[in-house]
């Protein structure tokens, strides 16, 4: 993708040897690997070559009843524990993913399809930090402020997506080991092994039986898992359709719900910005992990006075962009995570096409296996289009303009969305006044996808509800 220059990129592909993939793997329930009850199994590709990497155990109703009864019986102990003895075994996972971050980094790359400096350079290290953190919150419990010995919830029911495999299962599970709670964790069945590989540190740092299970399988396992009578609290990432789904399936239930969902983020650029460091911007948050991001910049809102220049500007970063292997540590573009995700951005796009917006990708030589897209702009957009309303999750970027500051707010806040948004300009007091009529749960002003355990995350609308991070994330897991 990237223009003749004097200087060529040679490859620089990480070692696949650090990762010893199994031919199958079982369930992770109360300690142990076992096998499904029904014996069903499916398989897990790399979508960049379409290899097979792994056969994985599908979790039935009799196996998610077997996980809930494990985590029930270890949750009198581990509840039980003092703070600072559970604090102990969040240390020793995080200190062990750090250890092991170069292996769980190539492994994510290969399931998931992204490339492995994001991987390496951004999940990972999130992952071991978001650990840490909540190992630190374990025994502070009573100074969260949701008032003295605040208790666990019991049982948590976690599914998670394929786009942060690993960041996502810490998310879900740093919070609720330092609650108290013990956890049944539903891995998206495309992305299954780093949590199975999650599942032997827990071993290794020597977790009792029973307060983590790993469940594979596909959206039944997930709808099981989420029905089950003895689950207490369930966290869902993914699709607001799904998350529809779910919340019906909760109501009436005494069962504490959080909800992130998706998003179509508004990035808004306003005429004092800086050019090239909003284009930086502009290609993080749309371009990272192929765009398959719920908090992605997707809606690029541009001050009219500026368009023409930034847009040039935009185009010839995009020039520059890596497409290929994810493995190799020169790629800025990795894969998409599957089949039916590369159908559904490509029908959309085409869709975007024919409603009369100019589509406009960079030169770009697609390899011949593997799920792969373009990067892809669409400039003459109207709030109308489906490029400029759907979820996309994909690098699709929409672009539209806009005069005043109360147009951007009004053009950003017209989406059945809430998750996030940027905004680029030089003036302090215009970011303040603009974030705060913003419907989105995290604003980024001059930067973006810039993420912190210490730093609560979610949204509005059909965004979802509930906060993941920080002091914030306790409370989900709290029965207060």
């Amino acid at each position: 993708m990237a223009p003749a220059s004097a200087f060529e990129y040679a490859p620089a592909p990480e070692s696949r040897s650090v990762v010893d993939i199994a031919a199958s793997y079982g369930l992770f329930i109360d300690g142990e690997f076992t096998e499904a009850a029904e014996g069903k199994v499916f398989k897990t590709l790399s979508p960049s070559t379409e290899e097979v990497l792994s056969e994985v155990a599908e979790a039935g109703e009799a196996d998610v009843d077997r996980a809930v009864r494990a985590a029930r019986k270890a949750f009198e102990k581990w509840s039980a524990l003092p703070g600072s003895e559970r604090a102990k075994y969040l240390f020793r996972i995080a200190r062990i993913i750090q250890e092991r971050s170069r292996e769980l980094a190539v492994l994510e790359t290969l399931d998931n399809g992204k490339p492995i400096k994001e991987t390496r350079d951004a999940d990972l290290p999130l992952v071991a930090a978001h650990f840490f953190y909540y190992a630190g919150w374990a025994d502070k419990l009573d100074h969260a402020g949701y008032g003295a010995n605040p208790r666990p919830l019991g049982v948590a029911g976690q599914v998670i997506p394929w786009n942060f495999p690993l960041l996502m299962l810490a998310w879900k599970i740093a919070p609720a080991l330092a609650t108290g709670n013990t956890v049944v964790l539903k891995p998206a069945e495309t992305t299954p092994l780093s949590a199975l590989f999650f599942a032997d540190i827990c071993r290794q740092a020597g977790l009792p039986r029973g307060v983590v299970n790993i469940l594979t399988g596909d959206g039944r396992t997930g709808a099981a898992l989420i029905a089950h009578p003895d689950v207490n609290k369930v966290a869902f990432t993914g699709s607001t359709a799904v998350g529809k789904q779910i919340a019906r399936t909760v109501a009436g239930t005494r069962k504490k719900l959080t909800l992130e969902l998706g998003g179509k983020g508004a990035n808004i650029v306003f005429d004092d910005a800086p050019i090239d460091q909003a284009v930086e911007g502009i290609v993080s948050g749309i371009f990272f992990n192929q765009g398959q991001v719920c908090c992605a910049g997707s809606r690029l809102l541009v001050q009219e006075s500026i368009h023409d220049e930034l847009l040039d500007s935009l185009k010839r970063r995009l020039t520059t962009l890596r497409l290929g292997d994810p493995l190799d540590k020169n790629t800025d573009i990795g894969a998409i995570n599957s089949a039916e995700q590369l159908a559904r951005i490509t029908a959309l796009a085409d869709q975007g096409e024919a409603e009369g917006a100019e589509r406009w990708s960079p030169a770009c030589e697609l390899p011949s296996s593997g799920y792969w897209f373009a990067p892809t702009l669409f400039t003459n957009v109207t709030q109308a289009h489906t490029v400029a309303r759907d979820e996309i999750f994909g690098p699709v970027l929409s672009v539209l303009t806009f005069r005043t500051p109360d147009e951007a707010v009004a053009k950003a806040n017209n989406t059945p969305y809430g998750l996030s948004a940027g905004i680029w300009t030089e003036k302090g007091s215009r970011i303040l006044a603009v974030a705060n009529k913003l419907r989105a749960g995290v604003i980024w002003s001059n930067t973006f996808n810039k993420f912190d355990p210490t730093s609560p995350f979610g949204g509005y609308k059909e965004s979802g509800f509930g906060r993941e991070g920080g002091r914030h994330g306790l409370e989900a897991y709290l029965d207060v």
